[in-house]
């Protein structure tokens, strides 16, 4: 039977013809996608759409669900699925390694480094928010960055700095609302203070002007909403494939509106900022970062400065208040680890302040009072094990490499080392690894704060060239905020209230946590050391709800 017949010039194709070469195409596609799928070993795929469903469908619990797929891996803690499963792109750009192996990690960040940068993909969808700053560059750019700031973050000024903000901040404004919230016997949610808090605190450090956000009514303050926005519809753009949000972009709807609407706020705010900065300069940052040059030996342009002072920003407020969310929350759980945090303290003011409790709590704790505080930090270290700040990050693979666990990865793939998976595996911290145990992280005789000895078995602060600058100043406002609350505070979960994780790229409590305050009576802390209960097996409780 003739599968072809020509009428008037043109060709047309017989119905049956179509439907066999549609059927040879879809044949072809399927036995080309079976041996595909045969070399990874991630969840389930599905034709043309891949591992996006599975990614969908526990969107909820997007992190527990890549340590179960970790976990099904065995002592490799690898694994690779693709998101788009199209000959000549499943590969490449469609392929994503998984991974939390420390030796792998190790590769990535240290040993292969310029192999792994954050990539096109990350650099476009953060561009519009971070530039060309430190958490949004590659090579020289950041290189430049990095150094220019490195130098900052290991003088004694910044840290004086760091402390001066915080403490007045606590003093006449964090005691003062948690002692309000104690007389009404009203419920507050701490995330909240304590973001508002570190946002205050980390503007103030970085270009010298407070924001007030945290202020007895807890008042709205356009730019932390402007900010907070910005940072939300950025965080859209990297959940779904690039196309969506440029066509949004473009037409201007939807979160890609809310982001331009947004950036206009903030980008105001930063110019006064930066205005006021160089009429008067001071210790902060921005003023630091103003007397500097670049690799021209010019000054950096006004652009540079505001990107630089929001990498900051989002770096400096976001992470210390939602490990310390986490942390109070664990203390909540656990009170024979909060009776031993506060022990630890009332032992050290009352060495440095003296037996009169009243003068325990006149002033927030000081550097040296700080820098005794061993099991606090041991406390923190677990929690940030757990329950660390930035949950994930992902890299661009420039050339092809073998991984140290022998798994291939292609040039322009991605790379995705799953943070919060790592203190959650047995074959790296063993079968307690679920148990909430601050005492893994002192010596032997409690006296020393010690970390592990791969350093790649915790990488909350990431690691390699990249290794958090901040790291010191992080755990220093930490301990201040923590001291300060515990010392006059105890604070309560409110009966019913649900603490899930919401599936950001930074590891907020999705209904944020809501608590009673009440007073703490330090009578009971005055016995040693030695009465505190000895602490037992606790593992960590689900926090991620099906509900999306």
């Amino acid at each position: 039977m003739a599968t072809t017949v020509l009428d008037a010039g043109e060709l047309h194709l017989h119905p049956y013809a179509v439907a066999a070469a549609a059927a040879a195409l879809v044949s072809m596609y399927m036995v080309w996608f079976w041996a595909l799928t045969r070399g990874l070993s991630g969840p389930r795929m599905w034709p043309l759409v891949g591992s996006l469903p599975s990614v969908v469908l526990n969107r909820a619990r997007v992190h527990d669900w890549i340590v179960d797929n970790l976990r099904s891996t065995g002592e490799a803690a690898t694994y690779q699925t693709c998101i788009l499963p199209m000959p000549f792109l499943a590969r490449r750009q469609g392929l994503v390694t998984v991974t939390c192996n420390p030796r792998n990690l190790e590769h990535i960040l240290r040993a292969r480094f310029d192999n792994y940068p954050k990539g096109p993909m990350w650099q476009a969808a953060f561009h519009d928010l971070l530039g060309q700053g430190i958490f949004n560059s590659d090579g020289e750019t950041w290189l430049l960055q990095r150094k220019t700031a490195a130098l900052e973050f290991t003088t004694r000024t910044l840290r004086q700095a760091m402390a001066r903000w915080a403490n007045r901040i606590i003093k006449y404004r964090l005691w003062s609302i948690l002692a309000d919230r104690c007389e009404a016997a009203a419920s507050v949610d701490l995330q909240d203070l304590l973001l508002r808090l570190t946002f205050d605190n980390i503007c103030g450090l970085t270009f010298g002007k407070d924001p007030e956000t945290l202020s007895p009514g807890l008042q709205e303050n356009p730019f932390a909403n402007a900010f907070d926005s910005a940072t939300e519809a950025t965080l859209q753009r990297f959940l779904f494939p690039s196309f969506m949000w440029r066509v949004k972009k473009a037409l201007g709807v939807g979160s890609e509106r809310s982001l331009r609407e947004s950036l206009a706020t903030v980008d105001q705010y930063m110019t006064e900022a930066i205005a006021a900065r160089k009429a008067t300069p001071s210790d902060d940052l921005l003023s630091r970062f103003m007397k500097k040059r670049d690799g021209s030996g010019k000054a950096f342009p006004e652009d540079v400065l505001q990107w630089v002072a929001l990498n900051f920003v989002l770096a400096g407020r976001d992470t210390s208040s939602v490990a310390l969310s986490w942390f109070f929350w664990m203390l909540m759980l656990r009170r024979d680890v909060e009776r031993k945090v506060v022990l630890e303290i009332v032992s050290v003011v009352r060495e440095t302040r003296g037996d009169d409790s009243r003068r325990w709590t006149e002033e927030p704790l000081d550097f040296d009072e700080l820098d005794r505080l061993v099991y606090l930090k041991a406390a923190l270290a677990e929690t940030l094990r757990l329950y660390p700040s930035v949950p994930q990050d992902s890299k661009y693979v420039v050339e092809d490499d073998v991984l140290p666990d022998g798994t291939v990865v292609p040039a322009g793939s991605a790379v995705t080392y799953s943070i919060y998976s790592v203190g959650r595996m047995e074959s790296i911290w063993g079968k307690d690894c679920a148990e909430f145990r601050p005492e893994r992280w002192l010596s032997a005789d409690g006296t020393r704060f010690e970390p592990p000895k791969d350093a790649y078995r915790f990488v909350a602060f990431n690691g390699g060239p990249r290794t958090c600058l901040g790291k010191d100043l992080a755990y220093l406002q930490m301990k201040s905020i923590a001291s300060a609350v515990l010392l006059r505070h105890s604070v309560e979960l409110v009966p019913g209230h649900k603490v899930e994780q919401k599936m950001s790229l930074t590891l907020f409590m999705k209904n944020g946590l809501r608590v009673h305050v009440k007073p703490r009576d330090l009578a009971g802390y005055v016995a040693a050391p030695e009465d505190a209960p000895q602490l037992g097996a606790f593992v960590i409780p689900t926090t991620t709800a099906a509900a999306a």
